[in-house]
């Protein structure tokens, strides 16, 4: 194919070196080198001789946006598992086709997950701040005591594929995996975890509850008032995967009463603009959305961002088409 020819990708944010290098290759590639957040009036006017669209989870295409993309263009490759942002319904009416990156995240989430975990419960982000403004000045044994993690029963809200790493790295601490999830899993992917067909059998069961469910209208408000009631008195909540599953104004408010000692997240409703009651707190672990920043999986997203494009135009299927 000619350079005049290749298909013209508009990518609405930077990415890594590896990547550009090959959509500069394969495409006509419209970059975005400082990695600015494009409203919705530029990126239409960016997209106005496009192909395809290169978006990331910061990008909301609601059914106007979409209605507006030009008549020429064809798919939407999402630099991202969850398609939370993209109206697929408006999509499909459209014509236009959704693309996805799963599988490549797993490892990556399920670290930050563990992270989170140990991070609230051994109070991390207390200890740090004491250190870094000079206030720690001795030792007792009634000193920063926080919540031990090994051989305590980690509660999963969602066991695909994030879900199932998480519960092959919380083993490694002797914890005792129990789940809910759409359709309990076989025997092989259970691996003797502790299958909940509700969340109200899952929820007293958790000392530690961790969230890796998929933001969906049925599932936004999900970790809410009633359900943080269900938890033992003590529990530690994290989620890192997306902050419209938790009631975020219900968590504060288990977090100030005791009921919950600690909270670890990566996520966040309004994020990067999150409640500043989260950062006021003196028993939550904070991450800035960080579950699959590694070299490797980033690269690993472009590429099967890319893997999807390319089936795209040349007349395949991609392999993670959502519609």
């Amino acid at each position: 194919m000619s350079a005049a020819r290749k298909p013209e990708v508009l990518v609405s944010r930077k990415l890594p070196p590896a990547v550009e290098a090959r959509l500069l290759r394969d495409y006509r590639p419209l970059l975005n080198p400082e990695d600015r957040l494009y409203t919705a009036e530029e990126l239409l006017a960016r997209a106005k001789s496009a192909d395809a669209l290169l978006i990331c989870h910061t990008e909301h295409l609601d059914a106007d946006l979409i209605a507006r993309l030009p008549p020429q263009l064809r798919v939407i490759a999402n630099f991202s598992v969850g398609v939370d942002h993209v109206d697929l319904a408006a999509a499909a009416a459209r014509g236009l086709i959704v693309t996805n990156t799963p599988d490549v995240l797993a490892d990556a989430t399920a670290e930050v997950t563990l992270l989170c975990l140990l991070g609230a419960a051994r109070r991390a982000s207390e200890g740090e701040r004491l250190i870094r403004a000079g206030q720690w000045h001795s030792w007792s044994p009634a000193f920063m005591v926080g919540t031990q993690v090994t051989g305590k029963r980690l509660g999963i809200i969602g066991m695909g594929r994030v879900g199932q790493v998480t519960a092959r790295r919380a083993r490694g601490f002797d914890m005792q995996i129990h789940y809910c999830n759409r359709r309990r899993l076989p025997p092989e992917l259970e691996a003797n975890a502790i299958y909940h067909p509700t969340l109200e059998s899952l929820l007293p069961q958790c000392e530690f509850l961790a969230l890796h469910c998929p933001a969906t209208p049925d599932t936004d408000g999900l970790l809410n008032a009633e359900r943080i009631a269900l938890l033992p008195d003590g529990a530690i909540v994290v989620n890192t995967a997306r902050g419209s599953v938790v009631d975020e104004p219900a968590l504060l408010a288990a977090l100030r009463s005791g009921k919950l000692a600690a909270a670890g997240l990566d996520v966040y409703r309004n994020e990067p603009a999150i409640d500043p009651a989260f950062i006021d707190s003196r028993n939550t672990f904070l991450l800035p959305h960080i579950g699959s920043a590694t070299r490797e999986t980033r690269d690993a997203m472009g590429f099967r961002a890319l893997d999807n494009l390319d089936a795209v135009f040349a007349g395949a299927d991609p392999r993670d088409k959502v519609v």
